[in-house]
């Protein structure tokens, strides 16, 4: 492989609780003379799947507690915020002036469990909060296998999420569902040009399709939140879930 391409899908309406994703999408490419093909991967962002399976919540019910308000006063934020990003979180991992970082109920590292409300819509209730689907890898697999009904073909695919790095300043996509590709690249054993041989090289694939393609994405009113990679050849390895790229907390040096 020495290259490959990536294109977004055009003209996904905004998404609503109960709306058939996969639908949606075969019928954008239909709308543009596309099709899926074998071995394509589709990245698609966490918000509209988010949105979807309905896991949105409405700030006005919200009641903080003692502890959301004691950490509203550090962070900076709105306590119902903060009480949402508990409700959604193993455990509260850093606090300071303008950053809660906590480890999400499905095990993902990264500020506020991911909960956010840009491109979310208001109503007549108010503002709504997205959380981060329950099971990402699950929601990957599920709209894998819609797609494979819908058109014969059974693409890969990427949920993405937008993370930022604790040594580095800016976000990257990073892959939270994945589904029919292998997430990580274990290349130990393999060797350099000069034949040293490989002992700690690990290429976590599934985040780096998920950055290239949240390029394409963007990050405010873009509104590509599905993006298609075609002509990547990944390794022959079983495929697996995204949850296979999170680092135990046993082997966390930073925990």
């Amino acid at each position: 492989m020495t290259s490959m391409q990536l294109f977004a899908v055009a003209g996904l309406p905004s998404i609503q609780p109960g709306d058939d994703v996969a639908s949606l999408i075969v019928a954008r490419l239909a709308a543009a003379g596309e099709a899926l093909h074998p071995g394509d991967i589709l990245v698609i962002a966490q918000k509209i799947i988010s949105k979807a399976e309905g896991r949105l919540v409405r700030l006005a019910d919200v009641q903080p507690s003692a502890l959301a308000l004691e950490l509203s006063a550090t962070v900076g934020k709105d306590p119902r915020v903060i009480q949402v990003v508990l409700d959604d979180s193993n455990e509260v991992l850093r606090v300071r002036r303008g950053l809660l970082v906590v480890e999400q109920r499905s095990g993902w590292v990264c500020a506020n469990a991911g909960v956010d409300r840009s491109n979310v819509q208001a109503d007549d209730a108010g503002e709504h909060l997205a959380l981060l689907p329950a099971d990402a890898d699950a929601s990957a697999d599920a709209l894998r296998a819609r797609l494979a009904a819908l058109t014969g073909v059974t693409p890969a695919v990427i949920i993405n999420d937008s993370h930022g790095r604790a040594w580095r300043i800016g976000t990257v996509g990073t892959a939270i569902g994945c589904a029919g590709l292998p997430p990580i690249w274990n290349q130990r054993g393999l060797h350099d040009l000069f034949g040293y041989e490989l002992v700690s090289s690990e290429e976590c694939i599934a985040d780096e399709l998920a950055a290239a393609a949240s390029l394409l994405m963007g990050q405010s009113d873009e509104a590509r939140p599905v993006v298609v990679i075609r002509g990547y050849v990944p390794p022959s390895l079983p495929p697996a879930p995204a949850r296979a790229i999170q680092r135990p907390a046993s082997h966390d040096a930073f925990r």
